[in-house]
């Protein structure tokens, strides 16, 4: 099946398959009802399903069937900071409702924009939906950029959909990896990189919470291969076993025992968001915190608990499109791509060895895993991979 599928996206690059204008209608009336998972914004604990009519689609746009998605939580971050960061403009939904971003893999199902065949199977941000309408513009043989009108003033870096065919992350074997891990990846590699070019890397331990959290485990497994770099892992009693066996972090707390801590220089990654944490933290290290990266919240419900001034340096929301872009200039589009890539494979396999997958189908599935998440009922260990 991949093997037939590769060969037709090299069909599809080559300008060899195309679809007639009748052909074309006949596909589209037999499509399903388009079926999206809505969330509630301001309750996120609400969440519904919602049928619609496939869209029809005006000259240059086309139809995207979403094929599987990861979840993980990354993805309670986007609708968490929905409001605050424009998450929920990327995908609108009805009044009050949103649909929560994922990562994933689609294919073209119906196309009226140039350079963009039926059956090109494509990597991407996409909706927990059956299908996503894109505008297209920029399109070659790796992909093209979503330019519809509504993601215009949105960040850049999530506007782009790639070819499977020529993307130097994609491997078939290794689709479900690539949807769970990979845009953590990018945000972690993005960590590593700023903590090193800052030279926070090498000036005492970088002290990490949430540290059985994807994100904060990628960055810390790029960062164990720098030399003289010291790694602190926060976490909860239930997950501690699981964080010290990983082998990346030289030093496993929980979160009662920070005052544990050795006093000195110290850089903070917060990826928890919890506030009583990281006022443990700003309190126990002072003025002596070099820096305080606001990475994510975990901890989604603990965000707003105890706000107020901290001791020593404010935290510092990170932010990776503009991560991005700044790399972007510096090493240019390719070459950061080819950074990452370099990274990911090795991250890749060693992932591989210990995460487990959950594999779920419908909207039951989803929604059941969704609230898991949520609550941080997951076994640390484990990632969840979903379809409509």
């Amino acid at each position: 099946m991949i093997e037939r599928r590769r060969e037709r996206e090299q069909d599809q690059l080559h300008g060899r398959e195309s679809i007639s204008p009748r052909k074309r209608l006949v596909v589209r009336a037999s499509l399903a009802p388009m079926t999206d998972f809505l969330v509630k914004r301001d309750d996120l604990r609400q969440c519904r399903i919602a049928e619609s009519d496939v869209p029809e689609l005006e000259p240059g746009q086309a139809l995207l069937r979403v094929d599987t998605f990861g979840l993980t939580a990354n993805n309670i971050t986007y609708a968490v900071m929905g409001e605050a960061m424009s998450y929920w403009d990327f995908f609108p939904a009805e009044d009050g409702w949103g649909r929560v971003p994922m990562w994933g893999f689609a294919e073209v199902e119906l196309s009226e924009a140039e350079g963009v065949d039926p059956g090109t199977r494509l990597y991407g941000y996409l909706p927990p939906s059956s299908h996503l309408v894109v505008t297209p513009a920029d399109a070659d043989g790796r992909g093209f950029v979503d330019g519809s009108t509504h993601r215009a003033q949105l960040p850049s870096a999530y506007h782009r959909y790639l070819v499977t065919g020529t993307d130097p992350f994609y491997q078939p074997d290794t689709e479900e990896m690539q949807m769970l891990l990979r845009p953590l990846f990018f945000t972690s590699f993005l960590i590593d990189d700023q903590l090193a070019d800052e030279g926070l890397a090498s000036r005492g331990p970088v002290v990490f919470s949430s540290a059985s959290s994807k994100t904060a485990i990628a960055a810390a497994f790029m960062l164990a291969q720098r030399e003289g770099t010291q790694l602190v892992a926060l976490t909860s009693p239930r997950s501690a076993e699981f964080v010290g066996g990983l082998g990346i972090y030289g030093r496993t707390i929980t979160y009662d025992a920070i005052d544990s801590l050795e006093r000195g220089t110290a850089t903070f990654v917060d990826v928890a968001g919890d506030s009583d944490v990281r006022r443990a933290v700003h309190s126990h290290y002072g003025d002596a915190l070099a820096h305080s990266m606001a990475v994510g919240v975990t901890h989604w419900e603990e965000i707003a608990a105890g706000s107020g001034a901290l001791p020593g340096p404010p935290p510092t929301l990170f932010f990776a499109p503009d991560r991005v872009v700044k790399r972007s200039k510096d090493w240019g589009g390719a070459g950061l791509e080819a950074r990452v890539a370099d990274a990911w494979h090795p991250f890749c396999e060693w992932t591989s060895g210990w995460l487990d997958l959950a594999r779920g189908r419908g909207f039951e599935a989803v929604q059941r895993a969704y609230r898991n998440v949520l609550e941080g009922r997951v076994d640390p260990k484990t990632a969840h991979v979903l379809s409509l």
